[in-house]
């Protein structure tokens, strides 16, 4: 099954600001491309082979998730995806044999600035509590770029965590169990902070599924209430524990955190 963090992906309003502010937290940022359905990225690569998609939208969407959170909810983040650790085909198979709706393949691509095509297949559950899954068909060095690119002024080498706001825990457990095949290695309540938690692990990144379970959880409930469930916050290694700040980040949740 999937089996590490492929991309996170934060929507923005301004991209080419959105570029120049995260180029600020200390990110080195890539011109990304375009998409036939007229969206447009840019990729922070991370020393771990994961990245950030940074993607803007020159026209509504209503049919794509994305646009509508961004459309309706603001800046932030929107979505993650898995690698799968098969093949897309197979990943599929044993999703929907363990009973996950999930809809796929889906043929995917983008022009560079220069013209080349970097193309892929993915898999997208109607439902974000759970991420979709995402496979290269062109060299994934072209999607994900190599080198001197994944090195960042803030020291950042990659993704230590997502954490995904759901509104079932016990429900999203399950689904993450026949997603991953793996079991929660944490399972059970936060006392007197007020949601619930679930954490599994992917090699050296966790996915902690958080439900909120009473007012002293504001800012979780009020998340799910204006962007919907999947993904809350992302946390990174690098060289010290501290939060980065969430205007420049264009709304996006994102901390660094020491690995030990």
């Amino acid at each position: 099954m999937p089996q590490s963090i492929d991309h996170i992906v934060v929507a923005v309003a301004d991209l080419d600001q959105a570029v120049r502010d995260y180029e600020t937290l200390g990110f080195t940022v890539l011109p990304g491309g375009e998409h036939p359905r007229g969206s447009r990225n840019a990729l922070v690569v991370l020393a771990d082979g994961a990245y950030l998609e940074i993607i803007a939208f020159a026209r509504p969407v209503p049919s794509f998730r994305w646009w509508k959170v961004l459309d309706e909810a603001g800046s932030g983040l929107v979505d993650y995806a898995l690698l799968p650790a098969d093949t897309l085909d197979l990943d599929l198979a044993r999703t929907r044999a363990a009973g996950i709706e999930i809809e796929g393949p889906i043929d995917g691509e983008r022009l560079q600035p220069d013209g080349t095509r970097i193309a892929w297949r993915s898999a997208r559950p109607p439902e974000p509590d759970i991420p979709f899954i995402c496979e290269d068909v062109t060299p994934r060095a072209l999607r994900v770029p190599e080198g001197k690119a994944r090195k960042h002024a803030n020291g950042v080498t990659g993704v230590a965590g997502v954490t995904v706001a759901v509104r079932n825990l016990a429900a999203s457990v399950a689904r993450y169990r026949a997603l991953t095949g793996l079991e929660p290695v944490a399972c059970g309540a936060v006392p007197g902070l007020g949601f619930g938690l679930a954490q599994f692990r992917l090699g050296r990144q966790v996915l902690s599924l958080t439900e909120a379970r009473s007012d002293a959880c504001e800012s979780l409930t009020r998340h799910l209430g204006r962007r919907g469930q999947g993904a809350y916050a992302i946390s990174f290694f690098g060289p010290a524990d501290r939060c980065l700040d969430r205007a420049l980040a264009h709304g996006a949740r994102l901390e660094i955190v020491r690995e030990l």
